[in-house]
């Protein structure tokens, strides 16, 4: 086995501040005022009189060759400016950027070409002056479909003679791979009890207020093309998005808006952003496309996972984890466009927080005739976590050891500590989370509640688990999955621009998603009032667009706080360093003995002695030559801040490396009442501990843990894309899609724990995805702790009224 060299790798260890001004203060949000008065900027915000509408043609058969498409009559309708069919779109752009397993064999492009293959495949766009007269259009246009047999199950899918999504590949099974971590076979021999299971996690996703969109104007006098989308914005991926555009990366000018919701069914907008790419530069005017609610449930950017597990735990019979082997199949539909990232998200944290020596895991990536599947918050680790929580619970039923004792037997305690897979833990107090969480929640108190209850007829549960959010995400785990080299270890950088006005104001520019929901605007303003001493409503925060921009990555993996701050800390060190220097000039002082207090620069021991920051701008700003001949001048500075810990893979890939070093943990604690007649279950308390290192805004991680819970509810209880055995899909509105209310998510009794990483600065870690990391996972916990005394166990979600009734009645 070769061992990834980790010495060399991980960053020096930090020293925190104890005390701080504004990095751990609930302030309200510094874009909220915008907002309230709708001047956020949406999409919709910036349609203007005669920008013209795009609409697709979507698809109504699952799998169906296109034999002919007779445009005329849209085309021939007034106010039509162009109708574009799948085959005339392949010459005007090229594929879509995808990490699919043969790009000569799988081609994904922003409309079917030879066939479709999944219901709600565009495969024309008309554009108009109105999106009216663009729908209108496509009721006129004629497409004779020849239908192929569809296949919609995942299992069935990687039978022989399964009808193939993709002829070319000649099998639906896009990725086969088995990975041994540790000593699986030794560990699974000496153990005295093997738990097995068999788990179903059904497809659900993303449901943003606002839906998918952009808004595209191509230049014909200069070839530049600049597009207003609501999407992230990796670096490299605009690079590919150019190149399906066929223009050069400089003249492709993202600008991000807010995303009116996202949850990772915007990372990357492809489709929309190169449909109105593409038609903009085919008519010579703007072009907006802003998907409609059944184009974005139907033909979103991607839905959530959708897989089926098989999985064994080995332990000893005091309930001591020895290993575990997991073998799943994912559902990625149509077009497997972002490899099996979910999966190294997972491997990121398998183990959960437990001290699990070794680990199997064979992953199937299946194509099926469905949308294609992608990031959804949590990006496969939501998954993992359930998974591992339900065979934690099953083991402790089976060994008849206490639920919280099981867990508490098998923490990890000693920091940093590497899991079998390769990927490190960098701090944790795992028995401080739970025993607050315990605290909290009135543990006691409702097991004496739920003996009671049982006397009266009535079924009350107590779901409690213990699980890891990753955060701060390196696309290294791109280059694990086979065996050839990869590409260099990366960095996934931030980049923050600050400059100090004439008059001492701040401005911070970002160049990475504006508003997922993630505050960047109130994060940064925080960690620069930090710096400087300001207040933190003082501080301006703009954007620029990808053309003009620095290196930047965005929101996705619980990753932009960290990585600002880093940003932050940067660029203020460079500003500091310059301003020391004019004031000690200014002050004909030994810069050596100058010291930074409440905003300014004054020598040591003689505070009078002083200059402030807005006294040292001014200076620098407009007396030039009351400096030396080599100081500019400006008071501005950029700092483009690379992923501080991430290691390659080792070659046998028996250690994947670093590449999700920052690990959050949480407890969540919910009590259900389940109604056995009905299958309705009650939420009576929630409870949810986290910990995700140093807090810069506990209102705002409030926000995160309540909306992330609110979401994990849905996933446990509710959401479900729904395909029949014919493909069609069965839930492509609200009516039959559904989402909780107000009415069914409870409110939150949240507390923090904080342990700083050793790594990051202020000991920051990720916290963008908690709630629905572990709310599916706690509320089936739950809800099995209820009717356990029925001989009920729920291995599938969501856990709707008709599967609980379907258990119990089986169990009858």
């Amino acid at each position: 086995m070769t061992t990834v060299d980790r010495s060399s790798a991980a960053p020096p260890v930090r020293t925190h501040a104890e005390t701080r001004t504004w990095v751990g203060k609930s302030i309200r949000r510094v874009e909220d005022p915008k907002f309230l008065r709708g001047r956020g900027g949406y999409i919709a915000d910036l349609v203007t009189p005669g920008m013209l509408h795009a609409a697709v043609l979507r698809s109504p058969h699952p799998h169906a060759r296109i034999v002919s498409i007779d445009t005329s009559a849209a085309a021939a309708l007034d106010g039509v400016h162009t109708v574009i069919t799948g085959a005339q779109a392949a010459e005007l752009t090229d594929p879509l950027p995808d990490f699919g397993p043969d790009p000569a064999k799988h081609v994904w492009r922003c409309l079917a070409v030879d066939k479709v293959r999944y219901v709600g495949e565009g495969v024309a766009v008309a554009v108009a002056d109105s999106r009216y007269l663009a729908e209108d259009a496509l009721a006129l246009i004629d497409v004779e479909y020849e239908p192929l047999p569809a296949v919609v199950d995942l299992e069935a899918a990687l039978l022989d003679g399964a009808p193939l999504v993709h002829e070319s590949l000649g099998t639906n099974c896009a990725y086969e791979r088995t990975f041994d971590f540790g000593d699986v076979e030794r560990d699974f021999a000496e153990a005295d009890v093997i738990v097995r299971d068999r788990l179903r996690w059904h497809r659900s996703g993303g449901q943003p207020l606002e839906t998918v969109g952009a808004i595209a104007d191509f230049d014909h006098s200069t070839g530049e093309l600049t597009v207003h989308t609501n999407s992230l914005s990796f670096t490299s991926y605009l690079f590919m998005a150019a190149a399906t555009l066929k223009i050069p990366a400089n003249k492709l000018d993202v600008r991000q808006v807010p995303a009116g919701g996202s949850f990772g069914s915007k990372l990357f907008v492809t489709k929309p952003l190169v449909i109105a790419g593409m038609c903009s530069r085919a008519v010579g005017q703007p072009v907006v496309f802003l998907e409609d609610r059944v184009d974005n449930m139907s033909n979103c950017d991607h839905h959530g996972s959708d897989r089926v597990y098989e999985v064994e735990l080995a332990l000893m019979r005091n309930g001591t984890m020895r290993g575990i082997r997991i073998d799943t199949i994912d559902d990625y539909g149509a077009y497997i466009q972002f490899g099996v990232g979910h999966h190294g998200n997972a491997l990121a944290q398998v183990v959960g927080p437990y001290t699990i020596g070794s680990v199997r895991y064979r992953v199937r990536a299946a194509l099926t005739n469905k949308n294609q599947q992608g990031a959804y918050r949590g990006f496969g680790s939501e998954v993992n976590n359930w998974m591992l929580e339900q065979m934690v619970d099953k083991a402790a039923r089976e060994l008849g050891i206490d639920p919280v004792e099981i867990r508490r037997r098998n923490f990890i305690r000693e920091f940093p500590h590497f899991i079998p897979t390769g990927n490190v833990y960098d701090s944790g107090d795992y028995d401080a989370v739970l025993a607050k969480a315990l605290e909290l929640s009135g543990y006691d108190h409702w097991r004496a509640e739920q003996a009671k209850a049982r006397e009266q007829g009535r079924h009350i549960g107590i779901g409690l688990i213990t699980a890891q959010e990753r955060s701060v995400f390196s696309a290294t785990e791109f280059w694990f999955w086979f065996d050839e080299p990869g590409a260099p270890v990366t960095s996934m950088p931030e980049s923050v621009t600050l400059k100090v006005d004439a008059t001492g104001g701040i401005t911070a520019t970002l160049y990475s998603c504006a508003f997922w929901g993630n505050s960047p605007e109130t994060m940064v303003a925080q960690l620069v009032a930090e710096e400087f001493d300001c207040d933190p409503h003082d501080v301006a925060v703009v954007y620029q667009g990808s053309k003009n921009g620095l290196p930047a990555t965005g929101p996705g993996g619980s990753r932009t706080t960290v990585m600002l701050a880093g940003a932050v800390e940067g660029a203020t060190a460079k500003i500091k360093a310059k301003a020391l220097r004019a004031a000690a000039h200014l002050l004909e002082a030994n810069p050596d003995d100058m010291e930074w207090v409440d905003g300014g620069f004054q020598v040591k021991g003689v505070p009078e002695q002083r200059k402030s920051l807005a006294e040292i701008a001014v200076m620098l700003h407009l007396f030039k030559h009351s400096f030396p001949d080599d100081m500019e001048s400006g008071l501005e500075d950029s700092k483009v801040y690379d992923h501080p810990y991430t290691t390659m893979p080792s070659a046998d890939r028996k250690d994947l490396g670093v590449f999700y070093p920052f690990v959050g943990h949480a407890c969540h604690v919910p009590v259900v009442e389940v109604d056995v007649e009905t299958g309705a279950v009650r939420i009576l308390s929630y409870v949810a501990v986290h910990d995700c290192g140093t807090l810069v805004n506990p209102r705002s991680l409030a926000g995160h843990i309540v909306g992330g819970t609110a979401q994990g509810i849905g996933t446990a209880f509710y959401e479900e894309f729904v395909y029949d055995e014919d493909g069609q899909l069965l839930s492509s509105s609200y009516l039959d899609y559904l989402i909780p209310s107000a009415m069914e998510v409870p409110e939150l009794t949240i507390g923090h724990v904080e342990t700083p990483s050793p790594y990051t600065p202020h000991g920051i870690k990720g916290g963008g995805e908690g709630g629905r990391m572990m709310a599916p996972a706690a509320l089936n916990a739950a809800v099995n702790d209820a009717l356990a005394p029925l001989g009920v166990r729920l291995t599938e979600l969501p856990m709707t009224p008709e599967r609980i009734l379907s258990a119990l009645r089986a169990a009858r």
